[in-house]
């Protein structure tokens, strides 16, 4: 609290007229009035360097918490991954390019930038990103299935079958049915179907509840004649999922081949009002009006 000497001085210098002293003593009472002032004005200077000195204390530094670049790309690449798990690809590569910069010598983030240039359609700069991925971590199982997949979709099926089989020979892989479900995409790619359902049937002996791979039997089911087995797999699927274009466009031509008319028209009738402007929609009105 900062004083102030005027208003002091003031209060004490308006005492009551009654208690003033008389010619008596008054010249006591001056000398007792100037020690009086003398002792107030040292007090009111000793308070007053008192409150300039607390006033110019230096604050003690605070200790530092400033996170590590180190952090900060593991921050951006966890948030990144998960608006790219979304589908929020623009704020995904915002966080990833952020984390990219922090720590360039991180293979999980090169990884996440490759599926994000993928999705983007920028296949040169995913494919810059799984190379620098693999020579930063050769022993990446994650990895070595999103590039084997990306080059298997690229046609480059023979290095993309390569890395999708050493990723399932990897002895800490403990999700073998993705690279396997992408051996069988790549099989199917190539025309050659025996092999794709081998492989969709192995990663379905590991997992008996993965949805593409279930999927995918369905159709090769259908096609090889095997309706009731493909009805089984599309009943497997819904366990799991929920109907896609192709679940549904399968389930209907083979409804029609076993000879079950309503189960067929429900699957028609769910087609049109879940996928209305897909292509499966459309034949289906071209058969109607036909």
């Amino acid at each position: 609290m900062r004083f102030n000497s005027g208003q002091l001085l003031a209060h004490t210098s308006t005492a009551n007229p009654q208690n003033a002293p008389d010619d008596a003593c008054s010249t006591v009472a001056s000398k007792r009035w100037r020690v009086f002032k003398r002792q107030s004005v040292v007090s009111l200077m000793i308070i007053s360097m008192c409150v300039v000195l607390s006033a110019c204390t230096v604050p003690k530094k605070k200790t530092s918490t400033k996170a590590s670049p180190t952090n900060l790309a593991e921050l951006n690449l966890q948030m990144g991954a998960r608006y790219l798990e979304l589908g929020m690809l623009d704020v995904a590569k915002e966080k990833l390019e952020t984390a990219v910069a922090y720590d360039d010598n991180n293979p999980e983030i090169h990884n996440a930038l490759a599926v994000l240039y993928q999705r983007l359609k920028r296949d040169d700069l995913a494919r810059t990103h799984y190379q620098q991925a693999i020579e930063q971590d050769t022993e990446n199982f994650g990895t070595l299935n999103n590039y084997g997949r990306f080059l298997c979709q690229a046609l480059d099926y023979e290095e993309g079958l390569k890395l999708l089989k050493n990723a399932v020979d990897m002895p800490l892989n403990n999700r073998k049915w993705f690279a396997l479900t992408n051996i069988g995409l790549c099989y199917k790619g190539q025309l050659k179907v025996r092999e794709a359902e081998k492989s969709f049937r192995r990663a379905l002996q590991v997992n008996p509840k993965y949805s593409p791979a279930l999927l995918e039997m369905q159709l090769i089911s259908f096609s090889n004649g095997k309706y009731m087995s493909a009805r089984a797999f599309l009943e497997r699927y819904l366990e799991v999922a929920q109907h896609t274009e192709q679940s549904l466009w399968t389930a209907i031509q083979t409804e029609r081949a076993l000879g079950n008319q309503a189960f067929a028209e429900n699957y028609i009738q769910l087609l049109l009002t879940k996928f209305p402007a897909s292509s499966s929609a459309d034949k289906i009105r071209l058969m109607t009006h036909n």
